[in-house]
């Protein structure tokens, strides 16, 4: 069995629709692919429609983007209650301060002559998405200023940047808690791409799961094979599983769906965790 659990739509930062999500991983494959869009649980009904036709078991989870200590860290929630209240309020909160925070580094962008408007940002992101750096980097390329998304967070966008803007996320702990309160599974994703140092990541990984972390991601297209030996290694020590993903962007991101696997025990240890809603099979 092929599974998938890590993948973006257009309702954040992937270039395909949910159901053509569904398709490409059908493509590709894939049994089962996960839904994670960042703070959005809106594709997983389109999904779930593409899932019984195609034939491609859907897993629906949302990707939470939290911070510690001025560092990102993006937490994983698969199987959780959509209409959960305290977890829609903080994504929500979330989403309103990235949106207010995305206007302030185009501003800065066009202060200094880096030619972007909010007009162009906008017309790149999709009815019901969520906006985020992906999107500015999506209107950099299409008036020609970069070659893609890569080059334009390498030149402008990325966290050291001094066009970057902070915004409000809540911290990883705080995350975990609230996906399992809201009946969900936390794993931790991609802790070791690039730029996170080694041991504050690994200590992060005990400390979350002593508060219910579940899993960490280790098999992914940023993590090293140093990276992944440390990742399994800090799982091993804290008793947490496993996941392999392959953080499918589309074609905003050079990397195939499908490109990292979890094994079929995992999902079962995931869906044996999750109360909050299930897995959709055909």
């Amino acid at each position: 069995m092929r599974i998938d659990l890590h993948t973006h739509s257009t309702r954040s930062d992937g270039t395909d629709a949910p159901a053509g999500l569904v398709a490409h991983a059908l493509a590709a494959g894939l049994d089962v692919v996960g839904l994670t869009d960042h703070d959005v649980m809106t594709g997983w009904d389109e999904a779930f429609e593409a899932s019984r036709r195609l034939g491609v078991a859907v897993v629906p989870g949302v990707e939470i983007s939290c911070e510690r200590d001025g560092r990102s860290v993006h937490l994983l929630g698969y199987l959780l209650d959509p209409a959960n209240p305290a977890l829609l309020a903080e994504l929500d909160r979330a989403r309103s301060s990235r949106a207010t925070r995305l206007q302030r580094m185009v501003d800065l962008l066009a202060a200094d002559g880096i030619p972007i408007s909010q007009e162009q940002v906008a017309a790149q992101v999709p009815a019901g998405a969520t906006p985020g750096r992906p999107h500015v980097a999506d209107a950099l390329v299409a008036s020609g200023v970069v070659a893609d998304r890569d080059e334009a967070f390498r030149r402008w966008l990325a966290d050291d940047s001094p066009y970057y803007v902070r915004y409000y996320a809540p911290d990883p702990a705080r995350a975990v808690a609230l996906v399992r309160a809201a009946g969900g599974v936390p794993v931790l994703a991609h802790p070791l791409a690039a730029r996170r140092g080694v041991a504050p990541t690994l200590a992060l990984v005990e400390e979350l799961a002593a508060v219910g972390l579940a899993g960490v991601e280790a098999d992914h297209p940023d993590h090293d094979e140093r990276a992944r030996r440390a990742v399994r290694e800090a799982a091993r020590h804290t008793g947490v599983f496993v996941t392999g993903s392959s953080d499918y962007h589309g074609t905003g991101k050079p990397v195939r769906i499908g490109a990292e696997l979890t094994h079929p025990d995992v999902l079962a240890a995931i869906e044996s965790l999750g109360a909050g809603s299930a897995v959709v099979r055909p």
